[in-house]
């Protein structure tokens, strides 16, 4: 196995997944923090720190960052998630010192200007805005909101537009010493890389890291339940989904297998069913939304408001098919797309640092392709049928946005998964 783990005297965790075969590497910081850890008067300051790490540090300012990375090729970028952040570049072998010494400036000397900030929340609220004007990304954030009502989990990444403008300097600065601690950050990389120099480089880089333990989250809790907004659209956007499962669930791989099967490509029984035999959607597929103690299996579909009243009943039908009709031929081909899927995202440098950043974040631990690779041939026909048995029954949640006058009450669609 390529990759080496080790831990710093603070309690970050530095690894590598060596790859000869390439001229690049992939790195960056992920640590455990997001939208999820955030208390509802600051919903939304993750993202924003995210942002704010990128207007200047005590070395550099923004356009000196931009220039340097570019100045030799590479990348940098980040993004926010519900359960971490991440910093990361992409460079040649050659300029592995560079990029950890950017990495590590933004996530540890960023300055915050008052005056950054303030402009950097109007572009949050503009970004806001944009989301508000997709409805299919809409959709998946009402979705979330009544899934987990009440919960850090349930509101959206972005936040609001009213608590982003009332963040101060003292607030993100304050965020990021509680959250940005060396126990809940690792740096990964992948690519042509040397365990040993890159220990050295982000110790030193790093030494500073606060060593404070991270905070334990709340539990997670589905309740499901009902959203709609009716928009003059061409199109009503819905997402229908029940209790899932977390990464770390027994029942993972065969959840995962489950949602190829039934909505995970052209060969799926949503798409055949529903848009090749009966042309009741464009757009149709499921999805297996996974965090480390709580999951929806969820269904999106994108059609038109004559097309309602025989969609949900379909998908309801088509859910309560699986466990009894399901044959070992797709039982295979789904497995083959799962493990293809995979094995080719081994070719990325940036996907295999994302991966192993991920699984040691959630299990401590890199998990090895072979043995992903024998979780998911584990999964025979009873154990799809079993975990479809679980899933697809309980309390739906929908949300919906478009013309929707056509389609049924939540009280009806309980009825259907019970």
């Amino acid at each position: 196995m390529s990759v080496r783990v080790t831990e710093l005297g603070n309690g970050m965790r530095v690894a590598t997944d060596t790859m000869d075969t390439v001229e690049t590497v992939s790195l960056g910081t992920w640590v455990e923090t997001g939208s999820r850890d955030e208390a509802v008067d600051v919903c939304g300051i993750s993202h924003l720190l995210e942002h704010m790490v990128f207007k200047g540090t005590e070395r550099r300012n923004a356009r000196e960052i931009a220039e340097e990375i570019e100045a030799v090729g590479g990348h940098l970028n980040a993004y926010t998630s519900r359960e971490n952040t991440a910093y990361y570049a992409k460079v040649l072998k050659e300029d592995i010192n560079l990029a950890v010494d950017l990495v590590s400036d933004i996530f540890m000397h960023a300055t915050m200007d008052p005056a950054e900030l303030e402009r950097e929340k109007s572009v949050i609220c503009q970004e806001i805005h944009q989301v508000n004007d997709t409805p299919d990304d809409v959709v998946f954030d009402l979705f979330q909101e009544v899934a987990y009502p009440d919960q850090a989990i349930g509101r959206p990444v972005l936040g609001t537009e009213d608590v982003i403008n009332g963040f101060t300097h003292d607030d993100v600065q304050t965020y990021r010493q509680q959250g940005y601690t060396a126990p809940a950050t690792v740096f990964c990389a992948a690519g042509r890389v040397d365990h040993t120099q890159l220990v050295d480089l982000v110790g030193e880089a790093f030494e500073t890291l606060p060593s404070t333990p991270r905070v334990k989250r709340d539990q997670a809790h589905y309740h499901g339940g009902d959203s709609r907004i009716e928009r003059d659209l061409e199109q009503v956007h819905i997402v229908l989904g029940l209790d899932g499962v977390g990464y770390k669930d027994d029942d993972f791989y065969a959840a995962s297998v489950l949602s190829t099967v039934f909505g995970g490509g052209m060969s799926s029984r949503l798409f055949q069913e529903v848009r090749e035999e009966r042309g009741l959607a464009y757009s149709i597929y499921s999805f297996l939304s996974c965090y480390e103690d709580s999951g929806i299996f969820g269904i999106y579909a994108g059609t038109g408001s004559e097309h309602l009243g025989d969609l949900i009943p379909l998908l309801a039908e088509e859910a309560a098919k699986v466990s009894t009709t399901l044959g070992a031929e797709e039982t295979q081909r789904a497995r083959a797309q799962l493990k293809a899927s995979i094995l080719m995202a081994r070719e990325s440098t940036s996907a295999r640092a994302e991966q192993l950043a991920r699984h040691i974040m959630l299990f401590d631990r890199p998990l090895s392709v072979d043995e992903i690779v024998n979780n998911i041939d584990a999964v025979d026909d009873n154990a799809v049928r079993s975990v479809a048995d679980r899933l697809f029954k309980g309390t739906p949640t929908v949300s919906a946005i478009g013309p929707i006058s056509g389609l049924e009450t939540h009280d009806a669609l309980v009825q259907r998964f019970n």
